[in-house]
């Protein structure tokens, strides 16, 4: 009889890796939290909105703190080592932030995403010293970061797949803990509705679990903008369903219901139509004074949809979504040429924003979206 043992354990590597997670903690560490903003609504209306402005990250989104939680995951599972090749299929945004990473820990780092993304977010990405590895169709994205990582024998994060995962639902100094502490000296300090959108479902999935293991009485709705799967997944109860409409709502929307995606903790969802989206995007600049990206667009129509309903139903209270990232991102969406090139006219949905903030009526232009 033989007694095998096989001793893989490596005092370089265990080394190299805590190094690396002090690495990504220290980051974390240096950066303060995030504005919790107030869009002023009439003051009769009994009803506060804020805005969680995400952009103030060091690579200016959300999904900073994704893919931190990203990183810590793929270390504490054993999947980085030292001469680990980071790969990742993305719309532009996540990539931006894991390419940070990825030289903070002296990896290379290759970005794999659909031709259509924004030259701005391939700048940021090569500026962070990631690559990028363009397919036609965002649908082919999937596979081709699996094969990428292949070839090179790297790491395919797949944040469509873990990103529900890998951020402590629970607390741990995430986006959920951080919006219920900062309302907490507010008038109505349990937001009504928590709205957000859904890229990789990550978000929806964190903020919906720690509703519930809080045991607050808050409400999750997510909005989706045209051509996503996710709203149409939903409302059928189908994690089938996909689109072959791309979204042209980047980091938003997607062409399958993603497995991170938890239908089960979201409450209501409402299909923004585009135009309806960007009118709000630029709604929200005049106000603050800023550029902001058109996924917060989303959020916000969503947002004042919501109110109105409060409103019809005489209900007051707090509601709380998210500024994602910066409009520097997406030039096409803030130029008149962009958007006639796009085929959009925001200009009747503005107006009517600009009417409903006046105190009128919530009475959208004609629209397929549903809610």
């Amino acid at each position: 009889m033989s007694y095998d043992d096989v001793d893989r354990s490596s005092t370089s590597d265990r080394s190299w890796r805590n190094h690396a997670i002090s690495l990504v903690e220290a980051d974390a560490n240096r950066s303060a939290d995030t504005h919790l903003l107030v869009l002023p609504l009439p003051a009769d209306w009994g009803i506060q909105l804020y805005l969680k402005d995400e952009s103030t990250h060091p690579t200016g989104s959300l999904k900073h703190r994704l893919a931190r939680s990203l990183f810590l995951y793929a270390l504490s599972n054993g999947w980085i080592s030292q001469d680990t090749t980071i790969v990742e299929a993305s719309s532009g945004s996540t990539a931006v932030s894991e390419a940070y990473f990825a030289r903070l820990l002296g990896l290379p780092f290759i970005a794999v995403m659909p031709s259509a993304t924004s030259k701005e977010k391939c700048l940021l990405i090569e500026q962070f010293g990631g690559n990028c590895h363009f397919v036609d169709q965002p649908a082919e994205m999937y596979a081709e970061a699996r094969r990428v990582a292949l070839q090179t024998s790297g790491h395919y994060m797949d944040q469509f797949t873990f990103s529900e995962r890998a951020t402590d639902w629970r607390g741990n100094n995430n986006i959920a803990e951080s919006i219920f502490e900062q309302l907490s000296l507010e008038p109505n300090p349990i937001p009504a509705w928590i709205v957000v959108g859904a890229g990789t479902g990550g978000t929806s999935a964190t903020i919906g679990r720690y509703i519930r293991y809080r045991c607050h009485n808050s409400s999750l709705c997510v909005v989706d903008p045209e051509g996503s799967a996710f709203f149409d997944g939903w409302k059928r109860q189908d994690d089938s369903v996909t689109s072959s409409v791309a979204s042209r709502i980047e980091g938003i929307g997607r062409p399958r219901v993603e497995p991170s995606f938890l239908a089960s903790v979201i409450d209501r969802m409402i299909q923004v139509p585009d135009s309806a989206s960007l009118a709000a995007m630029q709604l929200l600049e005049a106000s603050i004074g800023r550029s902001v990206g058109p996924s917060t667009g989303t959020n916000l129509w969503g947002s004042l949809q919501i109110i109105a309903g409060m409103r019809s139903a005489q209900q007051t209270g707090s509601v709380v979504s998210l500024i994602c990232d910066g409009g520097e991102r997406y030039g096409q969406l803030h130029t008149a040429e962009g958007l006639a090139e796009a085929g959009l006219d925001p200009s009747e949905h503005l107006n009517m924003l600009t009417r409903f903030l006046d105190g009128g009526p919530w009475q959208p232009p004609n629209s397929t979206a549903a809610s």
